[in-house]
This record gives structure tokens, sequence and C-alpha cells, in this order.
């Protein structure tokens, strides 16, 4: 796919490393040439130096033949209008970045405009910690079929009742409807059967409803939904979480340090007690009850900072930790110290724009409906529509197992509204929405599931 993408911060080089790596032909636009050259010299890009709303810039970069436009400055405006002008020229679809929602509500998926996707990366990365609150004691939460289905990463830790369990005995020990879909063990990605036997440290991907997979985290003893939050930094990502869990009904304390910000944010969040505050000071944090709460979230605008305050928070044995850092290499380091969920602002809207990419890049009339990659980007996770083209409807899936290509699993079959988590008798009908989980890539309708 020929792909344009005009600003090189942090959003834009995510996205030009991800796309590349995924075989689009990439030509790069922005002002500033240092970074252009930067790009052009890391990955196999054209660049362009320029203004990407100028149509000489726009002309050198191809838009005419270009399959998408994405604009990742860090002004919305300039964004909007580089897509209204890159539409003009030919380009088939485009992706604005936008960091206020009511450009996002005014102008998503609306192509009349010029614009067919506006991704908030603040806004994103909100949704995500508002998810991982729902669950505390889950690594990841996403979503399919407009929230009907949860898909939850987790891990299994020593001595969890999951420990030594086979997949086959799993709904005798436990009452709630779950399935689990994929698994990471020792870095290896696996397509789980029923004589897969869990073991401590494994990483669990599972599928259900909200509601059963509330009622399994409760079996196993798990922490509900947080209800007591302290957040540090009072940034616009941090702004638009206090939004979404004051919805939740979450009650949170938020610290920001800055006497003006916090006093901004005080008037602007009626439910949400702001304290004016150093979020590193361990005393202070001591003082609004850290130790009494569900839940800590580290939004400040330095990552150091956000992972020291973190590791006290761990240290201080507060069940859900969640972390906001912008260089991934500290990743693993988290881990290591026993903090496995992180959010970053760039990779969670540059992972909403490959998603779109992705979808992009199926083939014409594709029953793809939704699609997430994990595990490292070697397991794909996909929601096709049964088309009336399927070939094997009405089959019981027992039956249907010899049809199907190796590692590969049927996660969860949508109909009438309602989730199914297959049995073996249960059968895909016309109209359904299907969950796959699988190692292969390339799928583009349900039928490519079968071996023949």
């Amino acid at each position: 796919m020929n792909i344009i993408i005009t600003g090189l911060g942090s959003v834009g080089m995510t996205l030009v490393k991800e796309l590349t790596e995924e075989g689009h032909s990439v030509v790069v636009i922005d002002r500033n040439s240092p970074k252009v050259e930067d790009a052009v010299n890391n990955y196999d890009v054209k660049g362009v130096v320029g203004n990407g709303a100028s149509n000489d810039v726009l002309d050198e970069a191809g838009v005419a033949s270009a399959d998408l436009f994405i604009a990742a400055t860090n002004r919305d405006e300039m964004n909007i209008l580089c897509c209204i002008i890159a539409k003009k020229h030919g380009v088939k679809k485009t992706i604005a970045r936008t960091s206020q929602a009511v450009y996002a509500d005014l102008f998503s998926d609306n192509s009349e405009l010029g614009l067919n996707m506006a991704v908030n990366p603040q806004q994103a990365a909100a949704k995500e910690i508002s998810r991982m609150l729902r669950f505390p004691s889950a690594i990841k939460v996403d979503q399919f079929s407009e929230g009907k289905v949860e898909l939850i990463e987790f891990r299994v830790s020593e001595g969890s009742k999951l420990e030594g369990v086979a997949l086959k005995s799993l709904g005798e020990k436990f009452k709630s409807k779950v399935l689990i879909c994929a698994a990471q063990r020792d870095g290896k990605a696996i397509i789980p059967d029923g004589n897969f036997v869990i073991q401590a440290e494994d990483r669990l991907f599972l599928t259900a409803t909200t509601k059963n997979i509330s009622a399994f985290f409760k079996e196993l003893g798990w922490n509900k939904q947080a209800k007591n939050v302290i957040i540090v930094g009072g940034s616009t990502t941090a702004r638009y979480l206090c939004a979404e869990i004051e919805r939740a009904g979450i009650h949170a304390k938020l610290i920001e340090q800055k006497e003006d910000r916090a006093r901004f944010l005080s008037e602007e969040l009626n439910h949400i007690e702001v304290i004016m505050g150093d979020g590193t000071d361990q005393n202070l944090l001591i003082d609004e009850g850290i130790d009494n709460a569900d839940a800590f979230v580290a939004l400040g605008n330095i990552d150091e900072q956000n992972i020291i305050m973190s590791m006290f928070a761990n240290s201080r044995n507060v069940p859900k930790v969640i972390t906001k850092i912008d260089q991934l290499s500290y990743h693993s380091m988290l881990q290591k110290s026993g903090i496995y969920s992180v959010v970053s602002t760039k990779t969670s809207a540059a992972d909403q724009i490959v998603r779109f990419v992705r979808l992009m890049g199926n083939k014409k009339g594709s029953g793809v409906k939704r699609l997430f990659h994990i595990i490292d980007e070697t397991t794909e996770i996909l929601e096709f529509e049964a088309e009336k083209n399927f070939r094997r409807f009405d089959v019981p899936l027992q039956d249907l197992r010899i049809n199907l290509k190796d590692d590969l699993l049927i996660a969860g079959i949508i109909r009438d509204e309602e989730l199914i988590t297959p049995t073996g008798q249960d059968v895909i009908k016309e109209g359904d929405s299907v969950i796959i989980v699988t190692l292969e890539e390339g799928f583009d309708n349900l039928n490519d599931i079968l071996n023949f």
C-alpha cells in the first residue's frame, strides 16, 4: 500500500517504523529537514521537506496515486487542512491526528469533509487505561463487536488457582463461561487445545462477556473494578481519563504540581479531588492514601519519574499500577519489576491507525470487521462476518475442526447481539460474527480458515 505521512513527531515516527516493517511503501513529509533525513536514513522511505498542506509538496510526494494520507503533526487544524487538500488531490483515504475531542467528534468517519478517521492520542490512551481499571488483574483489555466481547490479557502468578489446570477441565473447575484463546510461554505464541496445561508465568488471552470475565476473576479471588484511584500528572490524558472514570463511578485523586493547572482541573472536574503537590514525594503519596488505593496511574511528562513513582506504588502493594512511558525500551525493565501495565500516547494512537491500515489492506469485499495483533505481532485475532458464501454453515464445530487450518481457534460467535462461547455442538450460521485466533496472516474472509 502507498502511504504518505506528514509530521515526524513521536506518533509519526512510530507509524513510519510499524508501517515500513509491514511492507508498505511510505513517503514522509516534514518541514524539519533533519527529521526527514533521519527517517530516510533509518527506514526504507522517501522523504520530502516542506509543508504537508502545500500543493507542490503533495504532488512531489505522489499524493494522487497514494492509498492513504496520514497527518500527524502537533497541530489539529493543520492536520485537518492537510487531509482536506490531500483528498482533493485524489488520495483514497485520510487520517488526522487530533488532540481536541470536538474535532474527533466532528470529522471522524466523515469522508465528505475530507477525513476518514480522526485519532486522538491522549483520548486513546485514557480509554485504554479506563479499560484496565475495569479489570485491574488484566495487563491489557480490548473489545470486539462494539463491546459485546472483551479480549483480556493477563499473567498467571505462582500459586494461582489456574496453575496446573488443563483447558479441557476449565469448565469443571470454574462456572464462568470464558475461553482461553491464546497463550504466550517463554516468549512463544501458542494456540492452545484442550490438553494445554496452564503454568505460572504464562501470559493468557481470554475472550468472554464483561459479566463472565468479572465472575471468572471473582472465582480466582482477583480484585474487582478499581474503586479508589490515585492519578499523578494533570496532563490532557489525565483529564480525559478523569472524565472516563467519573462516568464509571470511580473515586479518584489527581495530583498536579503546577498551581494554575491544578486550579483549572479542579474547576473542570466536578467529582475528582485535585491536589496540588509533587507526585514524586513519597510522603505526600502516603498522606493521600496510596496504601488504601486500588490503583495508581503515573501520567507525568517524564518517563523516569513515572517509573520511580510506579515502583514505589508497587512496593506499597497497590493492586494495580499503570505507567505511561514514551520510551518503550523501558517496558521490559518494568515487567521485571512486577509492573506489567504500560501505556503510551504515541503507541495507542499508532495502534488505532495501523489497525485501520490492516483492514484497508484486506481485499475488496473482505469480511473482516476488526483485527488485533498480539504476542509481539505473531498472532492475529480477527472478527469476521459470516457471509452467505461461507462453505460450512450449520456444521458442529467438533466436526468442522478437521477442516480448519492448523494453529487456529474459533474463539467466539456473536449471534443476535449475544456471545456464544463455542463448544463442539455449536455451529456457524449466516449473519453471525465469528472471532478467530490464528498464527497465520492474510485471512480476508471466513472461508480462509478452511484448509480446502
